[in-house]
């Protein structure tokens, strides 16, 4: 089992001369249904090491760059993850890497979001998942996992989300409709990915990606699996888009919950990671 992101030899993740810095935060505490999204991380890094490592969409082989796989965070509760996370993600930032938090549930991406806001007042947020995650407090907690949208809208005005299909009535009242590409909506529009572009206001991007994007048949291992999802392509056609007319200065991939037996979103989770890094400048 590999021990970092990709099974690389040593020469190409180490800190110093690495330009991707892999952060796996293996945290569910929040999550309401299915849970195991803790065992996300270990199981995308053991996937990546089954990876082959040229991208062929981008004739590109972003391991080159270096890719380090830190410590995983360990946290007693989501106030502690969430500061923990930021933190990090802060060092990163300053020592000019490319941040990638493996989740974990979607509560994880706050810290991350908090410390990007920060590293860049002009930033907007690219949110991709099957739900709003706009609640204020959810089960008391402001920073469960149905809550980091509304958290990330306290930080960052510009956040636009693709490929919604599930919201409560409440959470309505807290998207603005020039900002949200619903999925029901996305299969009848050809421009997507321009259209996204446009709707991005600001330079840097963070990406937060929600698993559960996906439709449930692509991306079965996951808290909430959500019906009528968008395909591999759809995403990586967005992202494409955004890496090329933006400049994407980290992301997130979260709520992976694996399983015994189906191995496949696992692969897929590992391989979206390595897909993004290879389209990110």
């Amino acid at each position: 089992m590999p021990s970092n992101f990709g099974g690389l030899e040593k020469k190409y993740c180490r800190y110093q001369t690495s330009r991707f810095a892999v952060l796996p935060v293996p945290f569910d505490a929040t999550s309401t249904w299915i849970k195991g999204a803790d065992l996300g991380p270990k199981a995308a890094i053991e996937a990546s090491g089954n990876m082959e490592l040229y991208d062929i969409a981008t004739d590109s082989e972003p391991y080159l760059k270096g890719i380090f796989t830190d410590k995983p965070i360990r946290a007693k509760n989501t106030k502690d993850m969430v500061a923990k996370v930021q933190r990090q993600i802060t060092k990163y930032l300053s020592d000019g890497k490319i941040p990638i938090v493996l989740g974990g549930e979607h509560s994880v991406s706050a810290g991350a979001i908090y410390a990007a806001a920060e590293q860049c007042p002009d930033l907007s947020i690219l949110h991709f998942d099957a739900h709003s995650d706009r609640r204020d407090i959810y089960e008391g907690d402001k920073f469960n996992h149905a809550c980091v949208m509304a958290r990330a809208q306290e930080k960052c005005r510009n956040i636009i989300s693709v490929g919604i299909r599930s919201q409560a009535i409440e959470e309505k009242e807290n998207l603005a409709k020039d900002t949200i590409f619903f999925a029901h909506e996305i299969y009848r529009e050809p421009t997507l990915p321009e259209k996204v572009c446009q709707a991005l206001k600001n330079e840097n991007i963070y990406l937060t990606i929600d698993l559960d994007v996906f439709d449930s048949g692509l991306m079965p291992s996951t808290g909430t699996p959500e019906p009528g999802g968008l395909t591999w392509y759809q995403v990586l056609e967005v992202i494409d888009k955004v890496a090329k007319q933006k400049n994407i200065i980290g992301f997130d991939v979260v709520e992976l919950c694996p399983t015994k037996i189906n191995k496949a979103p696992d692969f897929l989770a590992a391989k979206l990671v390595y897909s993004i890094m290879a389209r990110i400048k």
